[in-house]
């Protein structure tokens, strides 16, 4: 069976089992990144969608229940409107707009919340403010500069990014710097420091590093650093979602709880790719796999694919520390423990954290394992993903005071 059609099945399952399972906001989030996955999309992208989407919920459920600040002015008071069926329109128009082809799973998804709806004519309210919240989040991103690609020409002097083996794929996503930001002020606010100098001695011990220990024939990278490597490999939206949903359920949030985290989580997110790709291309440092064959070993391979952007800063590493901050924000402590098992392409591995910063930390350990960043970007990547999370959580969403 094709890859896509085998992920349409999974997709189809994972909104049935949400059904069941899952309170309305968090099943909206499985819903959302399951047919995210089905589609294949790109992690920036998916940040993208999935911001959208949890803002729109998180206003659709304040117009009920005025209890945080709203992220768009512009959605009326619904006060005694059904909560369920406003979270469900609300995602479901974004999700309609975003990913047209799933169409007739989110309608599915969307009529099975209305018909279990006893109060009919509070789920119809419910229903409109929910698809007024979509449609003023929606209005709001429709020009915010996703979808004007630049063309990246490469690199050809030391240090400069030029595309990687082993297919040598042009630079992607040239234009996603300028994509507007959902909180920061700037995509540039948080641009981190400088990677080092090419010839510095720094630069030469970070690229020995890699090379001993991110090879695909490392013989000196253990069995579990070899799969930390393959566990972190997916999508950060995807993986970082799964622990907030997760998170959420089992500390038993309301909706609007959940619907507040998982926007602010989905924000620093989106804003983490948004200020990490302005920062590597300002900087357009090259990737290990180049720096190792410049310096001798042509036919050298990281163990894992490298994704073909600029390596300062490692934006896995800036979602991941983003992601955490706002966990450990939102919770009131970093410590707080719970276990995850990875998605796609490295699916079924599952890892226990003590807290949200020792998952980051090896989040971004994990890219180094693979040999696709040096030390220096996941340094800088981590301390500029804490500073979105915390700006984020700080500034969007904020509680209401109640005098």
């Amino acid at each position: 069976m094709h890859y896509r059609a085998v992920a349409a099945f999974f997709f189809s399952l994972l909104v049935a089992a949400a059904q069941v399972r899952a309170g309305e906001v968090e099943r909206w989030n499985l819903v959302a990144t399951g047919a995210a996955a089905a589609e294949q999309a790109d992690p920036l992208t998916e940040s993208r969608w999935f911001a959208i989407v949890h803002a729109s919920i998180h206003d659709a459920l304040n117009a009920i229940e005025h209890r945080y600040e709203p992220y768009r002015a512009g959605v009326a008071a619904a006060p005694g409107a059904s909560p369920e069926a406003a979270v469900a329109a609300a995602a479901h128009a974004c999700l309609v707009e975003l990913m047209p082809a799933r169409k007739p799973a989110f309608d599915a998804a969307l009529a099975e919340t209305l018909a279990q709806q006893k109060d009919k004519r509070a789920a119809a309210a419910g229903a409109q403010i929910g698809r007024q919240a979509a449609a003023v989040l929606l209005a709001s991103r429709r020009d915010d500069g996703a979808s004007r690609p630049l063309a990246w020409p490469a690199g050809t002097k030391p240090g400069e990014y030029r595309p990687t083996p082993p297919d040598f794929t042009p630079a992607a996503f040239a234009h996603w710097g300028k994509v507007r930001p959902f909180v920061l002020a700037s995509a540039s606010q948080f641009r981190p420091a400088p990677p080092p100098a090419v010839a510095s001695a720094r630069a030469r011990a970070e690229i020995e590093e890699v090379r001993v220990i991110g090879g695909k024939a490392s013989a000196v990278r253990t069995a579990e650093q070899s799969e930390i490597a393959r566990y972190w490999y997916e999508s950060s939206p995807q993986g970082w979602n799964r622990i907030a949903r997760e998170v959420a359920a089992a500390r038993g949030l309301d909706a609007w709880e959940s619907a507040r985290l998982l926007a602010l989580v989905n924000f620093a997110m989106a804003d983490g790719f948004i200020g990490g790709f302005e920062a590597k291309h300002h900087f357009n440092y090259w990737r290990p796999a180049t720096a190792i064959r410049e310096a001798g070993e042509a036919a050298w391979l990281n163990y894992l694919d490298t994704p073909p952007v600029p390596d300062h800063p490692s934006t896995h590493t800036v979602l991941g520390a983003a992601a955490a901050t706002v966990l450990a924000r939102f919770f009131g402590s970093d410590l707080v423990s719970f276990s995850m098992t990875s998605g796609e392409p490295y699916a079924g591995i599952t890892r226990r954290f003590w807290s949200f910063s020792e998952a980051a930390q090896e989040n971004g350990a994990s890219r180094i394992l693979a040999g696709i960043h040096f030390a220096t970007a996941v340094r800088a990547g981590y301390e500029q993903g804490e500073r979105i999370g915390a700006w984020t959580y700080e500034r969007a969403l904020r509680p209401l005071r109640v005098d």
